[in-house]
């Protein structure tokens, strides 16, 4: 097992205090947006050896059946298949949504033989693997995820423009064309329709979009859609005209408690708003955006990308196999997550073997044995174990409470105790 040193990415919507204050740690002044927990190329973690500091996706190049595991290695090749994140968000991210494996080999493969270089502005892929995820809140969590039925929509639109003519502002042509738009097709054709004439823009949606913040400003009566209508003014301060404020009417609007989660499968659109949370995907950085960004789109890509069926919001609760562990197993084979917490003087709990994992300690102190080293992890430590290990055990190492999150490949390579959860 090795201690890691990861990066975390100042983006200008990360938190200046919600990492630093849940780990008990001293902020930085600046946004704290992504701490980054494993070897994708992008920002991989540091693993400390005894032989110096080494790149993790180097040291797992160096080793792969070692620190991977023959089944991880058979079902996902040389690559740690999974990247954990501690995310905050102080305000909200860009509306986006992320590939299939077959679009993003695709379309990783195009820009390549185009020359795009990966740095530049209009690059789409990073990488030539999808990136399906899930969030667990840590504290309370706010977002928007996959589109609301076409009905329940068109309803929120049609309380806009009377919200209008209340106010005496003319509706916008653009509000009445999507109240017929999402009226007049099937479901899946109608969401289309709006959501391509929105995200294409132009006068008439800017418009359109400072109406609608200058009649919820006036005051938005209460009904089953101020959330959505509050949300929309909230978003149009931080992106004012953008045409992600008047697409954010069309997904779904989600609330999460500490401890609970969403899982965002390839072609969900999704925005997350608020609050900090442990992030787990498949190793990725593809990211096709769609409003509520400066950031470059590219709207023919995106519109080929989104997903636009209509579905419940994909909450995933976990497995509560025993008392304080917790696993989250969304429908990917990459990663699965396991909260894991020890009450000061409770029996060692035993972690998976034969699995790579990384593991973030978010509160009190721990103590990692194996057959060869012990590791202290405190608040905001972390360390990588790998697949070589025959067994790692967990005990509280203070008189506090320790909560730790743990992530391992997917079903086609994990084993050991909690990996069967």
């Amino acid at each position: 097992m090795y201690r890691l040193k990861n990066t975390v990415r100042d983006y200008a919507w990360g938190s200046t205090s919600l990492m630093a204050d849940y780990l008990g740690l001293t902020p930085t002044g600046r946004p704290e947006a992504e701490m980054w927990l494993g070897a994708h190329a992008g920002s991989p973690s540091i693993a400390l050896t005894g032989s110096g500091d080494t790149r993790l996706d180097e040291l797992i190049a160096a080793e792969p059946e070692a620190t991977l595991g023959a089944a991880c290695r058979k079902a996902f090749g040389d690559q740690l298949p999974f990247l954990m994140k501690m995310l905050a968000a102080g305000s909200p991210l860009s509306l986006q949504v992320h590939p299939t494996q077959e679009q993003a080999a695709a379309g990783f493969a195009a820009e390549e033989d185009s020359g795009v270089p990966l740095t530049a502005t209009q690059r789409n892929y990073k990488d030539p693997n999808h990136k399906p995820e899930m969030i667990v809140a840590l504290t309370d969590f706010e977002a928007l995820c996959g589109f609301r039925p076409a009905a329940q929509t068109a309803a929120i639109f049609d309380g806009l423009a009377a919200l209008c003519t209340t106010s005496a502002i003319p509706v916008p042509e653009v509000i009445d064309q999507i109240r017929t738009t999402l009226r007049g097709h099937d479901e899946h054709t109608a969401i289309k329709s709006a959501f391509s004439q929105l995200i294409r823009g132009g006068p008439s949606v800017t418009e359109a979009v400072r109406a609608t913040a200058e009649v919820i400003a006036t005051g938005v009566p209460e009904g089953p859609f101020v959330s959505a209508l509050k949300t929309a003014h909230q978003l149009n301060d931080a992106y004012p005209s953008d045409p992600g404020v008047l697409i954010s009417l069309m997904l779904n609007r989600v609330s999460l408690r500490p401890g609970e989660s969403v899982y965002l499968p390839a072609g969900n659109t999704h925005a997350y708003l608020h609050g900090l949370g442990i992030e787990v995907m498949a190793s990725s950085d593809n990211v096709l955006r769609g409003g509520l960004t400066t950031k470059y789109i590219d709207v023919d890509e995106l519109m080929r990308t989104v997903d636009f069926t209509p579905l419940p919001v994909p909450r995933l609760e976990p497995d509560s196999p025993r008392n304080g562990h917790r696993v989250w197993s969304p429908p990917f084979d990459e990663f699965q997550l396991h909260r894991i917490e020890l009450q000061p003087g409770a029996d060692s709990i035993d972690l998976p073997v034969g699995t790579p994992a990384v593991i973030l300690v978010v509160a009190g102190t721990s103590t990692l044995h194996t057959a060869q080293a012990s590791m202290v992890l405190g608040a905001g430590d972390s360390a990588f174990l790998t697949a070589s290990e025959q067994s790692v055990s967990m005990t509280a190492a203070s008189d506090e409470p320790v909560v730790a999150f743990l992530t391992t490949s997917g079903p086609p390579c994990s084993t050991g105790p909690l990996a069967a959860m």
